[in-house]
């Protein structure tokens, strides 16, 4: 959960503040900067689809081994695909 040297300190702001529709596919990455809204470590790297939003984090509908698993996650730890 390291970030790079070069990328230690304040996490973007255009990151946190980033808007997603339902049905939009994103990458489940986490910032270390910020540890609200984490998502448990072993979905690290997974992609999957936007299927709702709950307060200020989404859900996002993953296939973890043959069965669908929904992961809420704050918008800093995901990125579009």
């Amino acid at each position: 959960m390291k970030k790079p040297e070069k990328e230690r300190g304040k996490f973007s702001l255009k990151r946190f503040f980033q808007k997603f529709k339902e049905g939009e596919a994103v990458v489940l990455k986490t910032d270390s900067a910020y540890q609200k809204g984490f998502f448990h470590p072993r979905f690290h790297g997974k992609h999957g689809i936007i299927t709702g939003i709950q307060g200020k984090c989404y859900t996002v509908e993953i296939i973890d081994g043959n069965k669908k698993k929904e992961v809420i996650a704050h918008p800093i730890h995901l990125r579009k695909v």
